[in-house]
């Protein structure tokens, strides 16, 4: 049985989200997830109390984690336009197979009739609406893309993000990253001034 030791709240969060990309969220036990971290399961029972409170934890955690998701991901792309492209990659936070993908995706996109978790499921939505919003304004002022609705191509822009990743998750065709590109770029044809006549 391995030792008691302290684990940060951020360590915890992380184990909790490889357990939820490996089982998803309605198998997690406390057991996996302080196997996970390394914590025995009573430690993490007397931090959190029950599965619910850190599963609400960890939602809250990817709500917020949106909008650093974003700002890490414009800073390793200098164009908007090819950040906005290359968003797919980023949701390899989520897991490396389709099963793992669609547990993630599962637990992020909360049932609405759970008013709690959908409320952080609203919240993570319009941080990433926002953040897609900013590339899309980005991409029209440096001339990438041509001037039009903001907020209506970043809303098709989203939709197509993720539900690209939730038919990738049925599919399994080649990389995720590849394969949410190529829908991506398909929203935005005729959009970019080299695609135009």
């Amino acid at each position: 049985m391995p030792r008691p030791r302290l684990a940060t709240d951020a360590e915890i969060l992380m184990a909790c989200f490889r357990v939820i990309a490996g089982v998803g969220h309605a198998r997690l036990t406390l057991a996996a997830v302080a196997g996970e971290c390394g914590l025995t399961a009573p430690a993490l029972s007397k931090r959190y109390g029950h599965k619910r409170a850190l599963l609400l934890a960890a939602a809250a955690d990817a709500a917020a984690g949106h909008a650093l998701l974003f700002v890490t991901h414009r800073q390793r792309h200098r164009s908007p336009l090819r950040a906005l492209l290359a968003l797919g990659d980023a949701l390899a936070i989520l897991g490396t197979t389709p099963a793992q993908v669609a547990h993630s995706l599962d637990f992020l996109h909360a049932d609405p009739a759970d008013t709690d978790f959908a409320e952080q499921a609203r919240i993570g939505a319009r941080t990433f609406a926002t953040g897609i919003q900013t590339l899309v304004r980005d991409a029209m002022a440096a001339g990438e893309l041509a001037r039009g609705d903001v907020a209506a191509l970043a809303r098709a822009l989203q939709a197509a993000l993720f539900g690209s990743a939730r038919q990738w998750t049925l599919i399994g065709d080649g990389r995720l990253g590849a394969f949410v590109r190529k829908d991506l770029a398909t929203v935005l044809r005729g959009l970019r001034p080299r695609d135009r006549p």
